[in-house]
C-alpha cells in the first residue's frame, strides 16, 4: 500500500493520540503511585503495610494487630472481585494496562532495547527479534541486562516496602548478615524478574498466567476488547481458523467490499504474536497495539480502523450499541460496595488495645479480714497489648450486675500500670468482695461482670470492654 496520506486521511488522523502513548502515561502514573505509597505515613501509620516483621497490618493509616487480620479476606475479595468485574466490562484491560509483567516488558523491550540501545529497529515490529550473534548486539544485550537488573532491584525493594516499611528496610539492608530472609527475598525476586522479562517474555502471559483461562468464562457479547471487524475488512480466516488470504488482491477477488489491505501491521505489532483478525484468543492482553496499527494504516486512507476497542455485539454481530451498565456489571458493583461497606464497618471498630481475660483454675479464695468480715477473692490473668506507637498507662473498672454496684472491688493491682507498644503485658488481677452477694446454701453462684479497661490519658479512644464472671461460694462456706 502507498504511504501517501490522502487529504481525508490527514483530517482523520489530526489530533489522534495512539493508545500506546496513553498507556505509557498510565504506566508512569502507576509506577509513581507504587513507589510513593509506601513512604506516606500519618502518625507513623502507613496507607497499606502488611508487616510480618512486627506482626502488624496498616490500612488507611490505621494500625491493626495480627489478631485483627480478619480484614484481609475482605481486601482480597475487593481485589479479585474488582479484577473479575473489570474483565467482564473491559476484557483483559488489567493485563494490558496495569499488570506489572506487561509494564516491565514494555520498559525493557520498547525503552531499553529499542529507544535507548537500538537493539530493535522499530517499536511497531515486535515479531522480529534482534540478531544477538553480532558482537555489537551482544554488548548491547549485556548492557540491557545490566540496566534491567538494576531496575529489578528497585522493583524488588518497592515490593518489599509493602511488607517491610521503608524506614526499617533501609536499616535492615545495611546489615545483610542479620536479615538473610529479607536479602534472600530481594535476590529471589530480582532473579525471577530478570528471567521473566528477558527470557520468558510474553510466554508468561500465554502459558503461565492463569488469568487468560479465567477470562473466557467471564466474557460476554458486551465485553469491550480489541475486535477485528470482518464485516468491513473481510474474512481472513475460514471457519476452521485457517488463514486463507495473505494478499489484498486475492481477498478482493472474493469480497469486492473488503477494506483490509493485508498489510499485517496489526500482526507485527502484537507483543503476544497473534493475529487479531482470527477472532478472540486467550493470548490477547488488550494492549490495543493492533488498534493503533490499523488506525494509522486505515487513517491514511481516510477510513476508520478495522480493529476497534469495542464489543463483539457492536462490531462483529452488529446488534446495537454496547451495554456497559448491564445487570452483570451492576451485580459486580453491588458486591464491591457491600464488601467495601463491611470492611469499613469492621475497620471502624478498631481496638487500640487488645485484652484477653482468663480466669485462674481456683474458683475463689475465702479469708477473714481484720474487721471480722469474710472476704472472697477471684483471681484472673489479663493479657494486654498496646497496639499504639507510644507508651500508655492502663487501668480498668469492674461493673457488676444491677443491684451489686460497688460490691465487687479491685484488690490487685492497686495503681495503673505501664505497657510499651507491641508488648504483651501479663498482669495478675484479683477482684474481691466482703459482702454477701448471693445467699444460696446449695451451690456456688457465677455472677456476670463487665471489665472496662482503658488508657489513663485517653479513656475515650483507647478503651475496650470484656465480659467475665465472678464466682461467689455457697452460703454455708461464707458464714
Amino acid at each position: 500500500m502507498s504511504e501517501e496520506v490522502t487529504p481525508k486521511g490527514k483530517a482523520y488522523l489530526a489530533g489522534w493520540v495512539s493508545w500506546r502513548i496513553k498507556r505509557y502515561w498510565f504506566y508512569g502514573f502507576i509506577t509513581i503511585i507504587s513507589l510513593v505509597v509506601p513512604w506516606i505515613t500519618v502518625n507513623g501509620n502507613h496507607l497499606f503495610l502488611l508487616s510480618f516483621d512486627k506482626l502488624k497490618l496498616h490500612l488507611m493509616f490505621i494500625q491493626f494487630d495480627m489478631q485483627e487480620l480478619y480484614l484481609m479476606p475482605f481486601l482480597l475479595m475487593l481485589l479479585f472481585i474488582g479484577i473479575f468485574g473489570i474483565t467482564v466490562l473491559g476484557g483483559r484491560v488489567f493485563c494490558g494496562w496495569m499488570c506489572p509483567q506487561t509494564i516491565f516488558r514494555v520498559l525493557y523491550r520498547d525503552w531499553i532495547e529499542t529507544k535507548l540501545l537500538g537493539l530493535r529497529k522499530r517499536i511497531k515490529n515486535k515479531q522480529q527479534e534482534p540478531d544477538y550473534s553480532k558482537a555489537e548486539n551482544k554488548i548491547k544485550r549485556l548492557v540491557a541486562i545490566l540496566i534491567w537488573t538494576g531496575l529489578a532491584f528497585i522493583a524488588a525493594a518497592d515490593l518489599m516496602w509493602y511488607f517491610v516499611p521503608p524506614e526499617d528496610f533501609m536499616a535492615y539492608i545495611q546489615n545483610p548478615s542479620e536479615h538473610s530472609v529479607l536479602v534472600g527475598s530481594i535476590l529471589g525476586i530480582v532473579a525471577f524478574l530478570v528471567y521473566d522479562v528477558i527470557f520468558m517474555k510474553e510466554n508468561f502471559c500465554v502459558y503461565v498466567c492463569p488469568y487468560s483461562r479465567i477470562q473466557s468464562v467471564l466474557y460476554d457479547d458486551d465485553t469491550v476488547m480489541a475486535v477485528y471487524n470482518p464485516n468491513r475488512g473481510g474474512e481472513i480466516y475460514n471457519e476452521n481458523k485457517e488463514k486463507v488470504f495473505t494478499k489484498q488482491k486475492d481477498l478482493l477477488a472474493v469480497n469486492t467490499h473488503a477494506e483490509c489491505t493485508t498489510c499485517e501491521s496489526c500482526v507485527t505489532v502484537c507483543p503476544t504474536h497473534i493475529d487479531i483478525r482470527k477472532g478472540l484468543q486467550l493470548e490477547c492482553i488488550n494492549c490495543l497495539e493492533c488498534v493503533d496499527a490499523c488506525t494509522e494504516v486505515m487513517g491514511k486512507l481516510g477510513k476508520p480502523s478495522l480493529v476497534e476497542w469495542s464489543s463483539e455485539k457492536e462490531t462483529l454481530y452488529m446488534k446495537g450499541k454496547t451495554h456497559y451498565f448491564r445487570p452483570k456489571i451492576l451485580g459486580y458493583i453491588a458486591i464491591l460496595v457491600i464488601v467495601a461497606v463491611i470492611l469499613a464497618m469492621m475497620g471502624s471498630k478498631k481496638e487500640y488495645m487488645l485484652l484477653n481475660i482468663n480466669k485462674e483454675n481456683r474458683l475463689y479464695a475465702i479469708t477473714k479480714t481484720d474487721e471480722g468480715k469474710v472476704r472472697v477473692d477471684n483471681a484472673y490473668t489479663f493479657l494486654l497489648q498496646n497496639t499504639l506507637n507510644a507508651d500508655h498507662k492502663y487501668y480498668f473498672d469492674v461493673i457488676p450486675p444491677k443491684g451489686m454496684e460497688g460490691k465487687i472491688k479491685i484488690a490487685q493491682p492497686e495503681v495503673p500500670f505501664n505497657v510499651k507498644p507491641g508488648v504483651v503485658k501479663k498482669k495478675v488481677v484479683v477482684l474481691y468482695t466482703d459482702e454477701m452477694l448471693v445467699n444460696d446454701d446449695r451451690k456456688d453462684t457465677v455472677v456476670p461482670i463487665t471489665i472496662k479497661a482503658y488508657a489513663m490519658d485517653d479513656k475515650t479512644k483507647v478503651m475496650v470492654i470484656r465480659q467475665s464472671t465472678f464466682t461467689f461460694p455457697r452460703a454455708d462456706l461464707v458464714k
